[in-house]
């Protein structure tokens, strides 16, 4: 998990938040683009808390420190957010560019001079709204010029492209600054404006090429071409996504992804184990294959293979109860809904999911973990209001289920709604007082609150809370998790490693924990091997992890080593749990491509670890 991504190095625009790595009620429920959310939020994500946070702020504080320290590369003094409207006047001599002496000299300067009046004319046009006199101007001014005045001719070009720009003739414009460009490859005015000429003509990598320039040039400090680049990363990747989304191969996650979704539910029926009369008391035999059910029922043969992590047959045993109209239709229903989710398949799983709850006869909290589930669907989609809608007929039909205000709790944390959060998580504790995650989701919540807020004394009551949380739940992994994230915030590394290790001691097999200690590393002791050390470990254990492959991949942009860079987000896509994840791979993929290009074609690079 994101985001996030979230450096310089990866067109800082690319990285705006992400969607969490989760499905359903239990994961992130929302990602990158312009109603995004915040990295950090995601932290939130239930059944895996780990997924992002401390990560994405390392890199934001990463960029925060290179923004205020790095200055501005050969961007031709251009000024924050400037415009780049009017034409320029006369470009400062290249090197060598001198005019020499003697009788040539003369008349060659008396060429230039004649060129830069015609200049001078046209942009007196231009000032005036007289487009069309101002080509001739800059024309007439480029026919005279001498060929070898490169800085010159690149400015009556780019000044032509100015004129083109303010009749939108948008090829006009490109090939213009293509010419100025050539002339003077770092010439940022130019391929800013070539870069909103492409856009125009919808040539989005061509653009991309040149907004990033043009940020690597700046130094990642004009917010009007940031922006740009972030437009485009956006496209981009909302275009591969939906393609690549609607032919992907069903993925199963991994088991442990699995059973941390299903823990983060205290009142799903279909997650319980099952009951005495359910099945046989005859042991597996040596094979291991499922004991007999005593009833001929798809839905019992699916639950039993839940319980030996077998996932890859629950759809289909599903599927055959539902297709014989069998006594647990309605389990069955939001059995398979739930692997859908799992699997990335929310188009499959709404159907089931709507029948479920329209069952009026069904057990009440089948239903409330329907809407549950549906309400986080939408919020992955992006659809809050739909969201809201289904956690509030969920409180309305099982007002005593724990599970709708715990994860109600997490959708109003992340439409930015702290109070409203804090009374559910609070309704969630009332009901289940030994609830622990629901506690260190409140006390990260009041954390977020008081760190956004820059209140200092709100600050120490969170972490206060956080100290009281694990003191009493010590066996709750997601409290050191969330603990460790707010005190890396606070630079408290030495402690929020020991949180990390005890995390890793409780859940030995939780790979995100493996990538905030790894990604701790670098932002402590900026020891970049122990780093990827931690988060290579994170891939071993759990090779499913995207998150995992994610941060490998933005390393490995900051390292300058974009082709490794380029693998790991592909490998990051195809593990892609939301058509929204998989944009915000591909926008950080497409920037890393860009940036190979860019370094080919003008020998520009950011600044590497």
């Amino acid at each position: 998990m994101a985001a996030s991504k979230p450096v310089e190095a990866a067109v800082v625009a690319a990285a705006a938040p992400s969607s969490g790595s989760g499905v359903g009620g239990g994961g992130a429920t929302a990602g990158p683009g312009t109603g995004g959310l915040p990295r950090w939020q995601l932290a939130l994500a239930v059944g895996a808390p780990l997924l992002l946070g401390a990560g994405a702020m390392y890199l934001w504080s990463r960029q925060r420190r290179r923004r205020e320290a790095g200055g501005r590369g050969d961007a031709g003094g251009l000024k924050r957010n400037s415009e780049r409207k009017t034409p320029e006047g006369r470009a400062s001599p290249a090197p060598g560019s001198g005019h020499p002496e003697g009788t040539g000299a003369h008349l060659e300067m008396n060429s230039l001079d004649r060129a830069q009046a015609a200049k001078n004319k046209g942009n007196k046009y231009f000032k005036a709204g007289k487009y069309e006199q101002a080509i001739q101007c800059y024309t007439e001014a480029i026919s005279l010029c001498p060929i070898e005045k490169n800085a010159d001719l690149s400015t009556f070009y780019q000044n032509r492209a100015a004129a083109f720009e303010q009749l939108q003739k948008w090829k006009e414009v490109a090939q213009d600054c293509t010419k100025a460009v050539e002339l003077n490859p770092k010439y940022v005015k130019a391929l800013f404006r070539r870069a909103k000429a492409h856009e125009k003509l919808d040539n989005k990598k061509e653009c991309l090429e040149d907004v990033t320039a043009v940020c690597i040039l700046e130094g990642f400090q004009n917010q009007q071409s940031m922006l740009l680049a972030d437009k485009v990363l956006k496209l981009l990747g909302k275009e591969k996504a939906k393609e690549k989304y609607k032919n992907r191969e069903p993925l199963m996650p991994s088991p442990q992804f699995i059973k941390s979704y299903f823990s983060s539910f205290t009142d799903d029926i279909i997650s319980q184990p099952m009951l005495k009369g359910e099945k046989s008391d005859e042991d597996k035999d040596k094979e291991g294959e499922a004991s007999e059910v005593k009833e001929n029922s798809g839905y019992l043969r699916a639950k039993q293979y839940m319980e030996e992590e077998n996932y890859d047959k629950i759809i289909s045993e599903c599927s055959k109860e539902i297709d014989a109209q069998g006594k647990y239709m309605a389990e069955a229903l939001l059995l398979r809904a739930t692997f859908y989710l799992l699997i990335g398949n929310a188009n499959a799983a709404k159907p089931d999911l709507d029948k479920v709850i329209s069952l009026k006869e069904a057990n009440v909290k089948l239903r409330a973990n329907a809407l549950i589930k549906r309400g986080s669907m939408y919020m992955q989609q992006q659809q809050p209001l739909l969201s809201t809608q289904d956690f509030n007929m969920a409180a309305d039909i099982d007002p005593q289920n724990a599970d709708v205000y715990h994860h109600r709790g997490q959708l109003k944390i992340l439409l930015d709604q702290v109070e409203e959060a804090v009374a559910d998580f609070d309704e969630c504790i009332r009901l289940r007082p030994e609830s622990a995650l629901a506690q260190a989701q409140k006390c990260f919540a009041l954390y977020r609150q008081a760190y956004t807020g820059n209140n200092s004394s709100q600050i120490q009551a969170a972490m206060k809370g956080f100290e009281e949380v694990i003191k009493k739940f010590p066996r709750c992994a997601e409290g050191y998790a969330l603990y460790a994230q707010a005190l890396t915030d606070q630079q408290q590394f030495g402690k929020a490693d020991d949180m990390y290790d005890k995390c890793i001691d409780l859940e030995p097999d939780n790979a995100t924990t493996y990538v905030h200690k790894g990604l701790l590393q670098l932002q402590w002791k900026q020891d970049l091997d122990r780093g990827l050390e931690l988060i290579s470990k994170a891939i071993e254990i759990d090779n499913k992890c995207d998150f995992a492959y994610e941060t490998m991949g933005t390393i490995e942009v900051q390292r300058g080593n974009m082709e490794k860079a380029i693998d790991m987000f592909n490998k990051a896509i195809n593990l892609a749990k939301s058509e929204m994840e998989m944009a915000h791979l591909y926008s950080l993929c497409d920037a890393a491509h860009a940036q190979t290009e860019v370094a080919k074609k003008y020998g520009l690079k950011p600044p590497t670890l």
